[in-house]
């Protein structure tokens, strides 16, 4: 018997929707992370032991971090949160490079704004998780004509 005959088991099970919303929140908290990891690089490759940079460095890589903590929710209120973040962090290294020359991490904020940006990106963080309606939750059984579901499942 091979796999593709019928009343054959697959291996492999299809993905439910809450698996398609959860890879551009994944996405996102590893964009953010890797901001983290240039800003540090560079601000501290680049500070040249002067404690103002130092401090200031590390002030946004731990808010960098924070923020991926955040986002990695995937709630609406993140999202809004990160793309402000980011957004303020754009202008900060913009005008920081036209004064110093520091690109520390500014381009990683261009990256992430466009990314929170995409729209399949912002539907995923805008996407309730009980959301679904009750076959797509797995629910089994029929509906009165109030919509209420009885069968197995039918309290969950």
């Amino acid at each position: 018997m091979s796999a593709a005959e019928p009343g054959r088991w697959s291996r492999r099970r299809p993905r439910s929707p809450a698996v398609y919303r959860a890879a551009p929140v994944r996405l996102v908290t590893r964009l953010v992370v890797a901001q983290a990891a240039a800003v540090a690089a560079v601000g501290l490759a680049f500070s040249r032991r002067h404690l103002p940079s130092v401090l200031i460095t590390l002030a946004l890589v731990l808010s960098l971090c924070v923020l991926a903590f955040l986002v990695r929710s995937g709630a609406r209120g993140a999202w809004l949160t990160a793309v402000g973040f980011e957004s303020v962090f754009f202008v900060y290294g913009v005008s920081r490079f036209v004064v110093a020359r520091y690109v520390g991490g500014t381009l990683f904020a261009l990256v992430v704004v466009g990314t929170l940006l995409h729209p399949a990106v912002a539907r995923a963080y805008s996407a309730l998780p009980g959301g679904l309606s009750g076959h797509e939750r797995g629910e089994v059984g029929f509906a009165d004509a109030a919509g209420e579901t009885f069968g197995e499942h039918a309290a969950g």
